[in-house]
C-alpha cells in the first residue's frame, strides 16, 4: 500500500466516521449505503454486479439472465433510493424461484462498509459502466478477486478529472468491456490494464416488460388521438416541449402527451408546473381511473420507475430528452426500436456510438430547440397512428451481449 492508498483510505475512513455518527441527518442516498448488508453467500462462490442506479439496473437485465442460466448466484448492489425501489420490484424476475439471485444496497467505501461484504469474498465483481471504487478495488485485488466493468463507459471530461486515486482503481481492474471505441481509449490512457471492445449492451436489451393492466383504459380512450411521447426531460425542458406540444394541437387538437422526468426528485415540482399551466392531466404513480376518465385527459405524468421503454410503444413519436438543455444527452434506443419517428436535441455527447449509426440509418433525427413543434407537425404528417411493431436496430449495433459475455466469463468462478 503507497501513498496514494493510504491518503485514499484515511480520507474515506473520516468521511465513513462522520457520516455513521450523524447518519439521522443525512440524505437519504448515505444512509441506505450505511445500511447495506451483505449477502449471506459462501466465499468464492457468488458475483457482486453493481449497477449505480436506474439506468444501469435496467441495463442488467440481459447480463442477469445470462449469469443465472450459467448456474451462478449473484448479488445486485444499487446506491440510489429510485435504484433500490427498482431493484425491490425487479428481484423476482430476475431470480425466476431459482433462489440464486438477492440485492441490496451498495456499502461506504471504507474499510467500515467493506468489511461485511468481505468476510465471505465473491468470487468475482462486475461494475456496469463506469463506477471506480478504490477501496474496493484495492480489497478485491489484495485478494485475488477479478474486478470486471462492462458497458465500460468513460468521458474526456472523467478522464482529465481522474486523479490518483482513480488512476489507481483503473490499474486493478482485471478487464474492461469497453461501451465504443472512444471509452476503450480512456480506460486505457487511464491506466486499466485489459481493455476490450464489448459494445452497447442497451442495444442488445430484451423487449420491455409489459405494462400493467391499467394502461388498458387509457389505451381505450386515447385510441384514436395520436401521441407524443417524451422521455427523460431534464430541469429546463418541459417548458420548452410542453410549448412545442401545445403549438402543435393548434393543428392537432387531440395530440396527447406522456411525459417522463429523468429524476425522480422532480416528480412533484413537474406535476407543479401541470397544474400551473391549467393542464388535464393525471400522475401514473397514482390509482389508475377507468376510460371515462381518460377521455378528458390530455396529459400522462409518468413519474414512476422502469415503465418508459414499453410506453413508448403507446405513443405515435417521442422526443428523447436532455439534449436541449445539457451537452450529453439520453438514450435513443428506445423509441426507435419500438417503430417510432424519434428526435432528440443537439446535445448528444453521452450517446455519440448510438446516434450516428441511428441517424445514418435515417431512424433518429436531431433537432434544435427552436424547431421542435414544427417536427412534431412534420413527424405527425406521416406517422402511423401507433407504431406497427418493434423494428431492428442497424445490424453494427447488435452483438454486444454475446462480445461481453466471451469477454468476461473466464473471469467468472466455476465449479
Amino acid at each position: 500500500m503507497d501513498t496514494a492508498d493510504l491518503s485514499y483510505r484515511l480520507a474515506v475512513s473520516l468521511a465513513g466516521a462522520a457520516a455513521r455518527a450523524c447518519a439521522r441527518g443525512l440524505p437519504e442516498g448515505w444512509r441506505v449505503r450505511l445500511q447495506a448488508e451483505a449477502p449471506d453467500l459462501p466465499a468464492g462462490r457468488w458475483i457482486w454486479l453493481h449497477a449505480v442506479s436506474v439506468g444501469e439496473l435496467l441495463l442488467a437485465d440481459g447480463l442477469v439472465g445470462r449469469l443465472r442460466g450459467a448456474g451462478q448466484r449473484v448479488h445486485l448492489s444499487t446506491s440510489t433510493p429510485a435504484g433500490l425501489e427498482l431493484l425491490a420490484r425487479r428481484l423476482p424476475d430476475w431470480d425466476a424461484g431459482t433462489g440464486r439471485i438477492s440485492g441490496g444496497a451498495f456499502p461506504l467505501d471504507d474499510p467500515a462498509g467493506l468489511e461485511p461484504f468481505l468476510r465471505n469474498v465473491p468470487g468475482a465483481f462486475v461494475a456496469l459502466e463506469t463506477e471506480l471504487w478504490p477501496g474496493l478495488l484495492e480489497a478485491l485485488h489484495s485478494r485475488g478477486v477479478p474486478s470486471l466493468v462492462v458497458n465500460g463507459r468513460l468521458t474526456e471530461k472523467s478522464l482529465r478529472r481522474g486523479g490518483p486515486w482513480l488512476r489507481r482503481a483503473a490499474s486493478r481492474l482485471t478487464r474492461v468491456a469497453a461501451r465504443d471505441e472512444a471509452s476503450l481509449e480512456a480506460f486505457r490512457r487511464l491506466g486499466a490494464p485489459d481493455v476490450a471492445l464489448g459494445g452497447n449492451l442497451k442495444a442488445d436489451l430484451a423487449p420491455p416488460r409489459p405494462l400493467h393492466a391499467g394502461w388498458g383504459a387509457l389505451r381505450s380512450a386515447w385510441a384514436g388521438a395520436p401521441v407524443l411521447v417524451a422521455g427523460n426531460t431534464v430541469d429546463g425542458e418541459e417548458e420548452l416541449l410542453l410549448g412545442a406540444w401545445q403549438a402543435a394541437r393548434a393543428a392537432a387538437p387531440d395530440l396527447r402527451l406522456i411525459l417522463a422526468p429523468r429524476q425522480p426528485r422532480r416528480f412533484d415540482a413537474v406535476a407543479r408546473g401541470f397544474g400551473d399551466r391549467g393542464l388535464a392531466f393525471r400522475r401514473a404513480s397514482e390509482p389508475w381511473p377507468d376510460e371515462g376518465a381518460w377521455r378528458g385527459t390530455q396529459v400522462l405524468l409518468l413519474d414512476t420507475l422502469g415503465e418508459l421503454p414499453a410506453a413508448y410503444a403507446e405513443g405515435t413519436l417521442a422526443l428523447v430528452a436532455g439534449g436541449w438543455a445539457a451537452p450529453g444527452g439520453h438514450n435513443p434506443l428506445e423509441p426507435v426500436r419500438a417503430g417510432l419517428p424519434t428526435a432528440i436535441g443537439p446535445g448528444s455527447a453521452n450517446f455519440e456510438d448510438v446516434v450516428q449509426p441511428l441517424r445514418s440509418a435515417g431512424r433518429l433525427e436531431v433537432v434544435p430547440a427552436e424547431g421542435v413543434g414544427a417536427w412534431i407537425l412534420a413527424a405527425l404528417a406521416v406517422a402511423p397512428l401507433r407504431s406497427t411493431g418493434a423494428r431492428a436496430l442497424p445490424e453494427s449495433l447488435s452483438g454486444a451481449l454475446d462480445r461481453t459475455w466471451s469477454l468476461i466469463t473466464p473471469f467468472l468462478p466455476t465449479g
